[in-house]
Parts: C-alpha cells; sequence; structure tokens
C-alpha cells in the first residue's frame, strides 16, 4: 500500500491531516464554492518501492496495483474487480469515422459496473479503520456494489433509494441484504445520508452532498486503476480517452492515475480526456468559462446512471487540465448507439454507458478528436441493468408457425432475410 500523508483540495490546494473528511474541503465550502479533497502520498517512497512491472506479478484485479492504493492487498475486500476487457471495435470504429477505437467494458465487473472499483477501495479503508455501518445513496449500479462489497466484508449496509428506478436495479442493489430504504426525492436521500454521517457514524461511500463535491475521496482512488490498467494494455497512455459523466468520479479517479503515473517518470504525457453528458452542465461551464459548475435545465431520460444536470469542479478541473471537450447526447441518440454497439460488436451496454460512444461521435465530427488517432471509450455496465427500457424501443418479436416454410416466409417478411445469408426485400431488388 501506499502511505497516505493527507488528503488535499482539488480547488485550493489546501492539505488536510483530518484523514476523515467525506464532505470535501471545509475552506472552500465556506467560501460557497464546494471542492471534493483527493488522498495524497508520499510518492517519493511510492517511486523508490514500486515500478509498474512489478504490477505483472499481482492478482488478475485492480489490486495488482496496491502500492498506489490506501490499503493493502491483503486487506482488500475485493472480488477480482478491475483488470477489465480493452476490446478494439473496428466495425463501430468504421461507424464513427476512426482509424483505432477501442472500449473498457466495465460490464464485466463483479456487479457489472465500474462503481465495484469504488466500494472495493472505499469499503477496503471503512473495513481497516473499524466502520461499523456503511451508506450511500444510489439509482442501481452504485447501490449494488457498495452492497455487494459491505456483504463480502460482513459489514452492514444501509442504502436510499427512491422508487422511479428500473426493477433490475433495485432486486441487484436489494439481493445482497442491503438495509435498503426508499426516499420520496433523490436530494431527499442524499440529506438521509448526511444525517447518518453525522448523527451515526455511517461510513458513506457514494455522492452525497450538493451542490455536488463527489464520492468519498478514498473510494475514487480505486478508480486510478482504470489508468494504470489502460497504460498496461496498450503499452503507452492514449491519445484520447472518453468518459460517460455525471459527478465524474471515475472521470476524475483516472485522470489522477494518469497524472500520477507521470509524476512518478513511468510516462511522460496524460491522454486528452472528454466528458459526455446528458444535460451539459460541464458543456456549459467550459463554454463560458466558469469557474465552477451550474445547473441546467433537465428532464427525464433514459441514462439513469448519469442523468444528472449538475456535475462537480474536479470532472472540470480534469478538462481544464487535459484540455478536453464536453459534448452532450439526447435520448434517441443513445437508443441508436446502443443497439449500434450490439449490433456491430456483440456488446449490449447500459444507456448510460454508451453516452460515451455518442460523445466520441459528436467530438469527431466537432474537430475535438482527429479521427486518425486511437481513442479509448469507457463503458460503465451492462445492458441487463434495465433491459425493459431496450425491449420499449424495438420492435416485437415476430411469431412464426411450427414449420420451416413459415420460418423463412416471416424472416422474408420482418427481416429481410431469406434463410441462406442473403438479405432481400422490395427495396432491395425483390424476393429472390
Amino acid at each position: 500500500m501506499a502511505e497516505v500523508v493527507g488528503l488535499r483540495c482539488i480547488r485550493c490546494q489546501a492539505e488536510y491531516t483530518d484523514l476523515g473528511l467525506v464532505k470535501g474541503c471545509p475552506a472552500c465550502l465556506s467560501r460557497g464554492l464546494p471542492t471534493n479533497v483527493a488522498v495524497e502520498y508520499d510518492y517519493d517512497r511510492i517511486r523508490r518501492s514500486f515500478h509498474p512491472r512489478d504490477a505483472l506479478a499481482g492478482p488478475m484485479s485492480m489490486w495488482r496495483y496496491s502500492d498506489l492504493l490506501p490499503v493493502p492487498e491483503t486487506s482488500a475486500v475485493t472480488m477480482g474487480e478491475g483488470m477489465t476487457p480493452l476490446v478494439p471495435v473496428p466495425r463501430l470504429a468504421k461507424r464513427l469515422g476512426l482509424r483505432e477505437l477501442y472500449v473498457k467494458d466495465e460490464s464485466r465487473n463483479p456487479t457489472s459496473s465500474f462503481k465495484d472499483r469504488l466500494a472495493s477501495c472505499a469499503i477496503s479503508v471503512a473495513r481497516e479503520r473499524g466502520a461499523r455501518v456503511i451508506t450511500g445513496s444510489s439509482s442501481g449500479n452504485a447501490g449494488a456494489a457498495t452492497a455487494a462489497f459491505s456483504a463480502r466484508a460482513g459489514l452492514p449496509c444501509v442504502m436510499f433509494t427512491t422508487q422511479q428506478f428500473p426493477q433490475a436495479m433495485k432486486a441487484q442493489m436489494a439481493v445482497y441484504g442491503t438495509k435498503l430504504l426508499a426516499a420520496p426525492t433523490v436530494p431527499d436521500r442524499w440529506r438521509l445520508v448526511e444525517a447518518g454521517v453525522d448523527q451515526l457514524g455511517w461510513f458513506p461511500v457514494t455522492v452525497f452532498v450538493y451542490p455536488l463535491v463527489g464520492s468519498n475521496p478514498y473510494g475514487i482512488e480505486g478508480y486510478k486503476t482504470i489508468a494504470y490498467e489502460l497504460v498496461e494494455q496498450l503499452g503507452h497512455v492514449p491519445p484520447h480517452v472518453v468518459f460517460p459523466v455525471g459527478a465524474g468520479d471515475a472521470f476524475f479517479g483516472a485522470w489522477k492515475g494518469f497524472d500520477e503515473y507521470r509524476q512518478l517518470g513511468y510516462t511522460d504525457s496524460v491522454p486528452r480526456m472528454h466528458a459526455a453528458e446528458i444535460f451539459g452542465p460541464l458543456e456549459n461551464a467550459i463554454s463560458q468559462g466558469l469557474d465552477h459548475v451550474e445547473e441546467t435545465e433537465s428532464g427525464p431520460t433514459v441514462a439513469i446512471s448519469v442523468g444528472l444536470n449538475m456535475s462537480t469542479y474536479q470532472a472540470l478541473h480534469v478538462l481544464r487540465a487535459t484540455h478536453g471537450a464536453a459534448r452532450s447526447a439526447d435520448d434517441q441518440e443513445l437508443i441508436d448507439m446502443q443497439i449500434a454497439l450490439a449490433s456491430d460488436e456483440g456488446m449490449y451496454l447500459e444507456a448510460s454507458s454508451v453516452l460515451s460512444l455518442v460523445g466520441v461521435q459528436k467530438m469527431v465530427a466537432a474537430g475535438d478528436i482527429d479521427p486518425a488517432q486511437a481513442v479509448v471509450a469507457f463503458l460503465t455496465s451492462s445492458g441487463l441493468k434495465d433491459p425493459e427500457m431496450t425491449l420499449s424501443h424495438m420492435n416485437p418479436i415476430p411469431t412464426c408457425d411450427a414449420n420451416l416454410e413459415s420460418a423463412l416466409q416471416v424472416l422474408r417478411d420482418s427481416y429481410h432475410f431469406d434463410g441462406r445469408g442473403v438479405a432481400v426485400g422490395p427495396d432491395l431488388g425483390g424476393d429472390s
């Protein structure tokens, strides 16, 4: 493990020796500029004792990089999270006008989302520090991960949600033995987490301070491993990385990982990091030259995991530090991309996940990304988190009789397919 020497404000750089800060920087909060803190280490000690090649002998999980995390691998609460595949997607690359496109498929994590990195690291710290109750608020992915890793750690978990989220998400949160409660609204669930933290000493994993600060800083350390893995898997730092961004925890954590590798001398650059959004709070902040993020207009969206009209200073900081772009997308673009990824590449990801790919498409069109350069898109979670949404945008399954002739006729009529691998139909030159 790396020796934690303190916490540092991402905005004002104030240093804190209180290692239990979970509401962000008190100094910035007093000025009306809520900002998260980041974990600081003895980097000279890391430089003397660790090199990325050392990780190759470690476990096939994110804990192969425990020398840069706040808990030793021997104390980790783990189920093999991390080391998710980096998959080339050449057909989709061609569709988007790119020469080289990869996706980092986080649906391969234990609870099928990237939030396992957050939960594993945060709950490892919680257990090591003697926490008695874990808590959080979630629409699904973070709740499932927090509940699962709390169960793995043998710690009770109180999770607040609301009623409007998909049944699959609720089932996954509940099945791990979570004390799951539905609050009237999203802000209500945040206030309930804060009350539990302040009054009962519960250990928070997820976002709960508003205006948004971000998740537990120790949990965000788990997201650094995204950067370490990409360098290991590619053999170099990618030119462009695109994330679907809500609060921006993984976005910031991955940047911190790239930045640490550069500071430690293991690499000589960081990628340009780009944010894909739904309601565009970061895009708005960049276009207006703001030093903070403001709320934007919002509404219902299929992107339930990132459907925020507010983001964090830490996400804005990453965009500025790497000269990244922020682009927003609408629901129809997400649905079309979800189907395109599945039909082109055989990968079924949550609508929120493919936001990064819609972002890539828009960034190429806008000139933010050179199509001759390699791009990595971060995909956050499985489409099985919300299959009802996908089905609602697809045609009903056609029926046939119990004979091949009927099946072939339905294939022609419904799919313009002759059963021998040939497309048919009036728009393709007739029936033969």
